[in-house]
């Protein structure tokens, strides 16, 4: 793997984590209802459903998820149910800079689990991974320290990313309460 081609992945995966999609808009409400320290365990959920379909692209498991595509469907509506039911809580609060005790409630493992089911069912985050990864990145020349590096570039961009997309709504959110 090339310098140039992992920079042009890490760019693909920059654009990839801040198009809007499921997974931005739950990362942006989590933010924006619970705070920055209560949002990284849906950003590592989402990281990590990330990962688990670059291994599946990497190591030729398309057919898996074409074979789990009900179980992807499920994923997909759980994630969806669970952007709405952020939206709603989000909706019916106030605009204040109050904690929301339910949101503060819920443990990280939920809300790795969320993000995690979210992007299970991704169909952005699909068609990344199974159809549009292979033109930066020969998956079938890869090796052991290739794989390696992609997985720490997708980590870090997605992280980053989102931690960056959570920092900026908050900071948007508190500039519109002054």
């Amino acid at each position: 793997m090339t310098i140039i081609s992992t920079l042009g992945l890490a760019l693909a995966m920059f654009l990839l984590a801040i198009t809007p999609g499921p997974g931005v808009f739950a990362t942006v409400s989590k933010a924006l209802a619970s705070g920055f320290r209560r949002t990284l365990p849906v950003i590592m959920g989402i990281v990590v459903g990330d990962l688990v379909f670059l291994l599946f692209a990497i190591y030729g498991l398309a057919a898996i998820a074409e074979t789990f595509n009900a179980l992807f469907t499920v994923i997909k509506y759980v994630g969806a149910a669970y952007l709405i039911w952020l939206g709603a809580r989000l909706w019916q609060t106030r605009t204040s800079v109050t904690d929301i005790p339910e949101a503060n409630n819920h443990s990280g493992k939920y809300s790795f689990l969320g993000g995690l089911s979210i992007t299970l069912g991704n169909p952005k985050v699909i068609l990344f991974y199974l159809g549009f990864l292979p033109t930066f990145v020969n998956l079938g020349a890869l090796s052991t320290i290739d794989v390696a590096i992609v997985a720490l570039v997708v980590s870090f961009v997605l992280g980053i990313g989102d931690a960056v997309l959570c920092l900026y709504s908050i900071s948007c959110e508190t500039s519109l309460q002054k």
